[in-house]
């Protein structure tokens, strides 16, 4: 499997392959296989799981994400499972599209930046019909307000 690494600032031209394999798009490299950075080109949703404390997955769901090139992220509660296994150390299993699509395990952490979040919006709402109607968007007053948290998804080792 090759790995590609995703990038803006370094490449001529956003969403082309170069000839080292840098697919441009975003502002800077995150090596993933190429197949993993064209199924989140084009996903809807990611599914995601963390490791419980015993080492057993948890059980596999579907959230929204935005991909920046930096990483992908997506937003929670923060007293859900997901958020209390995170802060705790947990790497995040990230399948993209499906349940069993292209996978890698990612190193997660949890960011409470409302600025984050403004940034998100209008992610969401070009990829979510229902965001721009202003449902299930990112809300900086939410993560202000401590009522959500942001997960900063960026790759570690794969599976």
């Amino acid at each position: 499997m090759s790995a590609a690494k995703v990038s803006l600032g370094h490449c001529p031209r956003v969403g082309r392959d170069d000839s080292a394999g840098e697919v441009c798009y975003g502002r800077s490299a995150m090596p993933l296989p190429a197949k993993v950075v064209e199924a989140l080109r084009a996903a809807k949703q990611i599914y995601v799981a963390t490791r419980r404390a015993d080492g057993t997955p948890s059980k596999v769901v579907p959230v929204w994400f935005m991909l920046d090139g930096e990483a992908v992220y997506f937003t929670t509660g923060p007293e859900s499972h997901k958020a209390r296994r995170i802060a705790r150390g947990s790497p995040l299993l990230v399948w993209v599209g499906r349940p069993d699509g292209p996978h890698f395990v990612g190193r997660a952490e949890l960011v409470r930046d409302p600025a984050v979040a403004a940034r998100m919006a209008p992610a969401y709402d070009s990829k979510y019909w229902i965001s721009w109607l202003g449902f299930f968007r990112p809300r900086p007053e939410r993560v202000r307000a401590g009522r959500t948290v942001i997960v900063k998804v960026t790759p570690g080792e794969m599976p």
